[in-house]
């Protein structure tokens, strides 16, 4: 069993999502959306990612933004999440944009260093002759991020500017591509400024007269420190992506109840001898990679859901609950009873 390592990118947007993304009272949260939420954020906070510098996959990202905007899609969650966004949600991406003496630079290190926290979008500044245009764009598939994910992103753009110009700026404006969701009112009272639906493009609007303007004197030793982590941060992202990780990341979307090498082979356009050749090279096998799959899924669903041993069991592929119970308990050292026992615990 792996000891919880410290926070890393992937854990602190997850928590930072779960952790934001409660409904304000009186719009029909219940005790089981807490329950819920809390669970989700000790499964995240705890899990053991491979290193500081992880990512949530978007796959995970979207299940985690699907169990917060919930069945009902309430409105707003997205707003209130960036609305609430700390420096520490963005890694050293929000460390670095607090050591930014103007809105300028620190939209240039937000343009650079966004890869380290998503695989999920691209933002770019646009200069004009009076005011600029901070613009986001998804780079997943249409359709496969939900509006309010996007309307987070555009919200805490505007939070992290005002980390530097003061918690009373505003944007002259702010677009979105999708439609409004739900009443004008909390998006005039987080953005404070027009707001257009049904645009060509995300964007944030600022004056140049404000992009510009020197806030402070700034730390540039402090800065060049953390730029230096960034960079570290995004040339790890940019090595070879190894077999090893092609197949754990297939899995983790994998029906685990009926899945097999041939299936990765197919996935992955390799031969079983050469499929196996390079998990060998790599110091692992098929089997090892299926069992980790099936260890994480197994947290996740006793953290996220109530389902009984004896599904997920099926679920991951195992003969029942016995075998659950005897692999989960050398996973991680106690049964799966007394561990969601313990993320339910107050």
């Amino acid at each position: 069993m792996r000891t919880p390592e410290a926070p890393t990118v992937a854990a602190a947007y997850a928590n930072a999502v779960i952790s934001n993304g409660t409904a304000p009272e009186g719009d029909g949260t219940d005790a089981a959306d807490e329950a819920a939420r809390d669970r989700d954020a000790r499964a995240y906070g705890g899990r053991a990612w491979a290193s500081s510098a992880e990512r949530l996959p978007f796959a995970e990202v979207r299940r985690v933004w699907e169990r917060v905007i919930g069945p009902a899609e309430r409105p707003h969650i997205g707003l209130r999440i960036g609305d609430a966004l700390q420096p520490s949600a963005l890694h050293v991406l929000g460390h670095l944009v607090l050591t930014c003496t103007s809105l300028a630079e620190a939209a240039a290190q937000a343009v650079r260093y966004l890869p380290v926290v998503s695989e999920a979008g691209a933002l770019r500044l646009e200069r004009g002759a009076r005011s600029s245009q901070f613009v986001y764009r998804p780079s997943v598939p249409e359709g496969a991020m939900h509006p309010q994910q996007v309307e987070a992103v555009v919200a805490a753009s505007v939070t992290a500017a005002r980390w530097i110009a003061g918690g009373g700026w505003a944007p002259a404006a702010v677009s979105f591509v999708h439609d409004r969701i739900g009443d004008p009112g909390p998006y005039e009272r987080i953005l404070r400024c027009p707001v257009a639906f049904g645009a060509e493009r995300n964007t944030v609007t600022v004056t140049n007269r404000e992009l510009d303007l020197v806030r402070g004197p700034g730390d540039p030793e402090l800065a060049a420190l953390h730029r230096a982590h960034a960079d570290r941060l995004l040339s790890a992202l940019a090595a070879p992506v190894t077999v090893r990780r092609r197949v754990r990341g297939w899995l983790d979307q994998a029906p685990l109840d009926r899945v097999g090498p041939e299936d990765v082979q197919e996935a992955l356009h390799l031969s079983e001898r050469t499929l196996r050749r390079l998990l060998r090279e790599e110091g692992t096998c098929w089997s090892d990679l299926l069992d980790a799959a099936r260890h994480d899924r197994a947290r996740r669903l006793l953290a996220t859901t109530d389902r009984t041993l004896e599904r997920i069991a099926h679920e991951l592929g195992l003969s029942g609950a016995p075998a659950f119970v005897r692999a989960f308990t050398r996973w991680e050292g106690t049964t799966p009873g007394a561990y969601r026992r313990r993320l339910t615990a107050p």
